[in-house]
């Protein structure tokens, strides 16, 4: 009985996130969870996470604002602390264009040309006291996107 519980062990260990990587994962997926549940205390209904489009294109949160009767594609960005700047500076140009053509994805799939859209950005900030902030209209879509 000895050995089984040492091989369970070891397979345990081996299965540990151990490398900065898989840390960098889990505080992601941490925000993303912190941040789906933030948005639905402030109004809003989730309909999908994790969108991927085929041939590139990512959405964090597809979600409902109930208020204002919006879709929104939301990026959750989450750091351990501030002390290089916001979470929201790494959503760059590069970043956004992955992000609209996500979303532009996911409007030709709903066949609704005339529906109202925003691109949000949460925050959260795990540092000595959590914060989650929203950033409403954070980008617009260029004019060259269409769907």
């Amino acid at each position: 009985m000895a050995l089984v519980q040492s091989i369970a062990e070891v397979l345990r260990r081996l299965r540990r996130p151990n490398s900065g990587e898989a840390a960098h994962i889990a505080l992601g997926n941490l925000g993303e969870n912190l941040a789906a549940a933030y948005l639905q205390r402030h109004g809003h209904k989730i309909l999908h996470r994790n969108f991927r489009a085929p041939h590139g294109g990512e959405v964090d949160i597809v979600c409902r604002d109930k208020r204002h009767g919006e879709l929104v594609f939301v990026e959750v960005k989450t750091r351990s602390i501030e002390e290089f700047g916001r979470p929201s500076d790494a959503v760059d140009e590069k970043k956004r264009s992955l992000i609209i053509r996500g979303a532009m994805k996911w409007l030709r799939m709903l066949d609704m040309p005339d529906i109202t859209y925003r691109f949000d950005i949460v925050e959260v900030v795990m540092g000595p006291t959590r914060e989650i902030r929203q950033i409403e209209n954070a980008f617009n879509t260029p004019d060259i996107f269409s769907f």
